[in-house]
């Protein structure tokens, strides 16, 4: 009883700052969102619109259902029209951009139209452009930020951990709310805001289930489901042709927790038996307890859990000898290396769970490199939060290269396989020849086979270079590898196509699309 007096108080609240919010929360209790990006480079292609992604997943999360994203110009009349069309069919009217000091920045200018305002400047605002931008009067551009709809309100957001109030604040007009373009200022302002856009009535649920089948083998079956719970459950099917996982990932959304869950095991069990996959979206950052938990699975063979102990003594080993600043880690893109770059990152997050530094990795780049392979080393980058040491040219005259510029860095660690050329003399802790520039070589997966890298990072789905799924089985440079002509087929086409890599069951046959 008094949750729903709460309720109605808070929307009899939010009725007189809204007209239309008694309406909509009244009729359906769903809290609705309109996101209005505006800047005539998002339209140019100049700029990438990241705001709308980073402002969706929040307002899902806390229960605000986005109906429209709109994207316009720097056009006074657009702007207006627009403000005013989203402001009387959503609850919350978020604009993103066109409030900086120039010429073409005539957001508010666009909201005090919409509503009938007239721009004034706000004290509030007209202090803080004078004390953080160093605007003296009101004739200075950097005014242009305080001249706001009179009728605007201020809301600072808090942050949740400390309790610290935002030195900004947010310029709401009645149910608009307008926050700057610039990512990382929106980002940084948005999430402190949760209690400005929380949905009273309630969050709503999402579960998703990644099925290894196209789309139009379970079409059928998605039918059928969405028939049967379309009034308490919306059901998304959203196919990737790019993932290396799975084709097809599915979305179920409620309000009512127990029920979604109940309906999520309903769904699968009607999908194909052995079709769903237990995806993990996040392999970088659930490393850790990943890879740890591999030792402890009795589902898994003894051999291989050995093995992975024994590479993770010989990396913890090497970090106590020579620790972080003292090591890097060989990455060039290739199968070995993305294994041994996610157990290296996965034993520093267990060993430093709070190391938050870069690391150092070494990428000798080959004369013709694949563009698949450039591409994954700069997303693995970003992934693994990677310094990386390019070099071009003869790996001995790299290392020397680096030995220059990096005379902190005495140890490489390695994904390097005994199988692999010139590598069945090496151990653990191998230093480089005597004529070569002194590094020791850690190589804690000698005793892999191809298999074993494959169950690794097929296990655990680590992204890994998208060649592999074409055939390639070892990669060089452009001009010396091919697919493996172990893996060709033909399908009911009559094309030549390839399995991929992870396929090949013959690991002595790994380098047969090599040349050399």
């Amino acid at each position: 009883m008094h949750s729903l007096r709460s309720l109605r108080r808070i929307i009899s609240i939010f009725s007189h700052i809204n007209p239309t919010f008694r309406t909509v929360m009244t009729s359906s209790n769903e809290c609705s969102a309109g996101i209005i990006v505006i800047g005539d480079e998002i339209l140019k292609g100049q700029t990438a619109d990241t705001n709308s992604h980073f402002i969706c997943k929040h307002l899902f999360s806390w229960g605000v259902k986005v109906k429209r994203i709109s994207v316009v110009g720097d056009d006074l009349q657009t702007i207006a029209k627009e403000i005013s069309d989203f402001s009387q069919k959503f609850t919350h009217v978020i604009t993103t951009g066109g409030i900086g000091p120039t010429h073409d920045d005539v957001t508010f200018e666009g909201v005090a139209q919409a509503f009938g305002d007239k721009l004034s400047p706000n004290p509030d605002i007209v202090k803080l452009c004078k004390e953080y931008f160093g605007a003296e009067d009101m004739s200075s551009p950097k005014m242009k930020l305080a001249m706001v709809p009179s009728t605007a309100r201020l809301v600072y957001g808090v942050t949740k951990k400390t309790g610290e109030k935002n030195k900004f604040p947010l310029v709401v007009i009645r149910n608009v709310c307008v926050f700057p373009g610039v990512p990382s200022i929106l980002e940084r302002s948005f999430v402190t805001l949760e209690d400005l856009f929380k949905n009273p009535a309630g969050k709503c649920y999402m579960e998703e289930i990644y099925v290894e089948k196209d789309e139009v083998s379970i079409a059928a079956v998605l039918t059928e489901f969405d028939d049967k719970h379309r009034r308490e459950v919306t059901l998304g099917s959203y196919p990737d042709f790019t993932n290396s996982f799975y084709k097809v990932k599915l979305t179920l959304e409620s309000n009512k927790a127990d029920f979604l869950s109940q309906a999520k095991r309903s769904l699968i069990d009607k999908l194909p038996e052995g079709s769903v996959v237990n995806f993990d979206k996040d392999p970088v950052a659930n490393a850790a307890d990943r890879v740890f938990s591999v030792l402890q699975s009795q589902t898994i063979d003894k051999p291989f859990r050995d093995k992975l102990q024994h590479s993770i003594n010989i990396i913890e080993q090497s970090l106590e000898k020579y620790g972080l600043d003292e090591t890097c880690i060989g990455f060039n893109g290739g199968k070995d290396c993305t294994a041994i770059l996610h157990l290296f990152h996965a034993v520093i997050k267990r060993k430093y769970p709070d190391y938050a530094d870069k690391l150092k990795a070494l990428y000798i780049r080959s004369k013709l490199p694949f563009p698949e392979v450039e591409q994954f080393i700069q997303v693995s980058r970003d992934r693994y939060n990677l310094d990386m040491l390019n070099f071009n040219g003869r790996i001995r005259d790299c290392l020397g290269d680096l030995r220059a510029q990096q005379p902190n860095i005495k140890a490489v660690v390695m994904g390097t396989r005994n199988t692999d050329p010139y590598s069945s003399h090496l151990e653990g802790f191998s230093m480089t020849d005597t004529d070569w520039p002194q590094f020791m070589r850690v190589n804690p997966m000698l005793g892999w086979t191809y298999s074993d890298v494959w169950f690794f990072l097929r296990s655990l789905y680590i992204p890994y270079c998208s060649l592999y799924d074409r055939g390639y089985t070892s990669l060089g440079s452009m001009n010396n590898t091919h697919p493996n002509p172990v893996l060709q087929f033909i399908d009911d086409r009559g094309v030549v196509c390839y399995k991929p890599a992870y396929l090949l069951q013959e690991g002595c046959k790994e380098r047969d699309g090599r040349n050399t």
